[in-house]
Order: structure tokens, then sequence, then C-alpha cells
């Protein structure tokens, strides 16, 4: 028999729900480091424009934005330990669910990782390379102290719109058994027979809601810091077109 719907306990369920948010940012966190540091590998690579390794980027790059993220998380699931097994010996019968969901996670958010970092450095005007490189600084230095702070700066909303679709697509990690705050909702909708199911998917929404509520927050604050006239100019931009829009 289905139990009416319970306002009240949308609030216990967060409760609830909370202590698991440690996994789930634990999960993001591996991910964004290990996706922003093979995104970063990639991205230099085309840069670099050496024909056989930007071939092999742009592959990467169409083969990983093309698959859907929970075909991904189920190939390496499945997949990976066999290769391990078979290849290298090793087994993965203890490893933990975590290990499984971070590589899946790395490989998605790498491949939207390598595009915003090398637009962000295509962004960044030739000749302040060459001035760099003429006043004595190497390649490497020029990058690191001219490009790379620029680069970042400009590459800050993309980030953080990639954050943002990590944050969502990491909750299909339950489907491997990844307690996280979506697996635990998973559990606590299962041991109560599908009762207040609807109350919990609502904590959930809201819990979710709020983290991404803060992150733009967080990113926008950043971007107002270190751009503020790029900041200004965009909201002058907006303000415009809205007033030509009201007459």
């Amino acid at each position: 028999m289905k139990r009416p719907f319970d306002f009240w306990y949308i609030f216990e369920a967060i409760l609830d729900l909370l202590p698991y948010l440690v996994s789930t940012f634990m999960m993001l966190i591996l991910s964004i480091l290990g996706g922003t540091i093979l995104g970063s590998i990639l991205a230099w690579t085309k840069i670099r424009r050496r024909p056989l390794a930007t071939g092999f980027a742009d592959f990467y790059i169409y083969i990983i934005r093309a698959c859907p993220p929970i075909v991904l998380l189920f190939l390496v699931f499945y997949g990976l330990p066999e290769i391990l097994l078979r290849g290298f010996g090793i087994d993965t019968n203890h490893f933990s669910q975590l290990f499984f969901v971070v590589i899946t996670f790395s490989l998605l958010f790498s491949a939207t990782m390598a595009e915003v970092i090398r637009s962000a450095v295509a962004a960044i005007d030739k000749g302040q390379r060459e001035a760099a490189l003429s006043i004595g600084l190497s390649d490497m230095q020029a990058f690191i102290r001219i490009i790379l702070p620029q680069a970042t700066i400009i590459a800050l909303p993309n980030f953080a719109n990639s954050l943002i679709v990590l944050l969502k697509e990491g909750a299909l990690a339950y489907t491997i058994g990844f307690i996280d705050v979506m697996g635990k909702g998973i559990l606590m909708i299962g041991n109560q027979y599908g009762a207040h199911a609807l109350e919990i998917y609502i904590a959930l929404g809201l819990l979710y809601w709020s983290i991404t509520i803060f992150l733009e927050q967080v990113f926008q604050k950043m971007e107002m810091k270190f751009a503020p006239d790029k900041v200004y100019r965009v909201e002058k931009r907006s303000e415009k077109e809205r007033r030509k829009h009201e007459f």
C-alpha cells in the first residue's frame, strides 16, 4: 500500500543523506584531478600540432565524448578487471567501486577539459608568447608565467560548467554499487519498499540543486576577482540587450 506524501519526511531524508556527501565530493575531487591532468596532456598535444599525436588526441576526445556516461561506466567496471587480470595478472575483486568510478569520470572529464584548455590557450594573443621569448624566457617559462595564468581565467566559466555536468553525471555511480548521496537515496527507497520515494527524490534534488548553486557562486566570485573587467563588460552588454528588448 502506498503511503501518503509526507512533506516533513523530506527534511528527515536530507539529514540521512548529508553524511554521504563526503563520498560524492571525494569522487568529484579525484575525478577532477585525474581528468584535468589527462586533459592538460591532450590539450598540449593538440597545441603542439604533431600529426600522429594530434590525431590520437582527436580520436580519443571524439570517442569519449560520443560515449554515454553510463555505457562508459559499465565498460570500465566490467571491462577493466578483465584487462588487468588477463594482461597483468591483477585481481580487482578487492578494489573499491570508487576506483572504477574515478577512472570513468576522469576519462569523461579529460575529454571536456582538453577542449576547454586548448580553446583558452588559443584565445591568448600569440604576440605575448613571442614577446616572452624575445626577452630570454624559454618556451616552457613563457607558457607557465605568461600564457597559463591568462588561460586559466578565460577557462573558468567553461570549467565551472564542466564541473557541474560532472557532478550530475556522477549520480550514475550508484548503478555499480557506489554508495554516495545518490546511492544512499536509492538504498533508502529499496529498504522501505518504495515508500516515501517521492520525498527522497525531492531531498536528493534539493541537495544537488544546493551544491550547484554553491559552485556557481564560488566560480562567479573567482571570475569577478581575477577578471573584473571581463565580468563588467558582460554585465553591461546584457543590460544593453535587455533595454533594447524593452523598447
